[in-house]
């Protein structure tokens, strides 16, 4: 047994731990830059717990996927205020947001210089401005990834910066900040997050502690996704959802991803969709797709009994299979009501450029299996 395992974040969950922000802040310095993605209500409450505690703020609303184009006007904001530390607040945009931005605010260059895909994908050299990343939702676990998702719409990509330097200082996991999601955030970030624990899990370069943490966020996901979406408002199902996507992001930092996420990048630049609900159209067709290659190509992979065991732990059955898994899956996202790709613009006349795109994509390369352009296409194809 060989493996690394990565973290340079220290991480507090519970709830009400969203009050503990003024003393935690206190000690990195007296001037935070709030970036925002949750509603005004929740970041008034934050404005107010920094300000009592004599930390003067500056916030600038972030609810859309961070390109470029808004982190570098986010870099100039942070340039005018010199902030002591970053506070990202939000769903994954927002977080992304912030951590790009923390970085930037003290490396040189052009954000592009340091972009996989469409940049020179060089190394990020300077220690980022402390940042501390405050969740809203459950699913994307970008409050302790050291990656952050990049649109570039001039290339019509999304791309990922990636450097352990954009691991937060601190991550604040409040569940209760949580309760409130609407019905389709939290359906998207919970397919998300079932995505970065099934990835890891069945990738070309498994870690066995990762193994241990995707099994336990596979199994709470399986028993409190539903309820999460039907009652909101039930704590413990949303504890379980924060504390799985938690474990999504520790899992996508110390292992690979796959497919969907190397679909997913391409996608999110030919189509106005959110990352989660591309990988809940994407997630079961690229199951079957990876079980159909490995059953034809290398029929004694032993990925085949990972792909089992999710089965096993996300339907709570002893005897499930893969296609039990797949079957879960489907039924969610049409409980869900997610459309497919083709209600968010997807046609087949953009496949050429997204499977060339998808190729090149880091992600794709942790597939557990080498997926050909055709197969890659018949899974965009079932996702329309």
């Amino acid at each position: 047994m060989q493996f690394e395992f990565s973290i340079a974040t220290r991480i507090i969950f519970g709830p009400g731990t969203l009050d503990s922000i003024g003393n935690l802040a206190y000690e990195i310095g007296p001037k935070a830059f709030i970036i925002s993605g949750c509603p005004r209500k929740i970041t008034d409450r934050l404005v107010h717990l920094l300000e009592v505690c004599g930390i003067s703020c500056v916030t600038a609303d972030n609810i859309h996927e961070p390109t470029i184009s808004s982190i570098l006007l986010l870099v100039e904001i942070g340039h005018q205020f010199s902030p002591d530390l970053v506070i990202g607040i939000g769903g994954g945009s927002a977080l992304d947001s912030a951590k790009a931005t923390s970085v930037f605010l003290t490396n040189p260059g052009n954000i592009t210089d340091y972009l996989e895909v469409v940049g020179l994908n060089k190394p990020l050299i300077s220690e980022s401005i402390p940042l501390i990343a405050i969740p809203t939702t459950s699913g994307t676990g970008a409050e302790i990834t050291k990656n952050a998702v990049i649109g570039s719409t001039e290339n019509h990509v999304k791309v990922s910066l990636r450097s352990p330097l954009l691991f937060p200082k601190i991550a604040l996991i409040d569940p209760e900040l949580t309760l409130l999601l609407p019905q389709d955030i939290t359906a998207f970030t919970g397919i998300d997050a079932l995505t970065q624990l099934i990835e890891p899990f069945t990738c070309k370069a498994p870690n066995p502690l990762v193994d241990a943490l995707c099994k336990d966020g596979i199994q709470r996901i399986g028993h409190s996704l539903n309820t999460a979406f039907d009652v909101g408002s039930e704590y413990n199902a949303r504890e379980d959802m924060s504390f799985a996507s938690l474990l999504s992001g520790l899992a996508l930092s110390n292992a690979k991803l796959g497919a969907v996420h190397g679909l997913a990048g391409p996608l999110g630049g030919e189509i106005q969709a959110p990352h989660g609900a591309i990988c809940a159209c994407l997630l079961a067709n690229v199951i079957e797709q990876n079980l159909s290659a490995i059953n034809h190509r290398n029929p004694n992979h032993l990925v085949l009994e990972r792909f089992d065991m999710i089965g096993k732990i996300l339907c709570d059955d002893p005897a499930a299979k893969a296609s039990d898994a797949v079957n879960w899956i489907r039924e969610f996202v049409n409980h869900a009501e997610i459309p497919t790709l083709s209600f968010y613009g997807l046609t087949e006349q953009k496949f050429n450029n997204i499977i060339e795109n998808s190729m090149r994509a880091s992600s794709m390369k942790g597939n557990p299996i080498s997926l050909s352009k055709d197969e890659l296409r018949c899974v965009l194809q079932r996702s329309l």
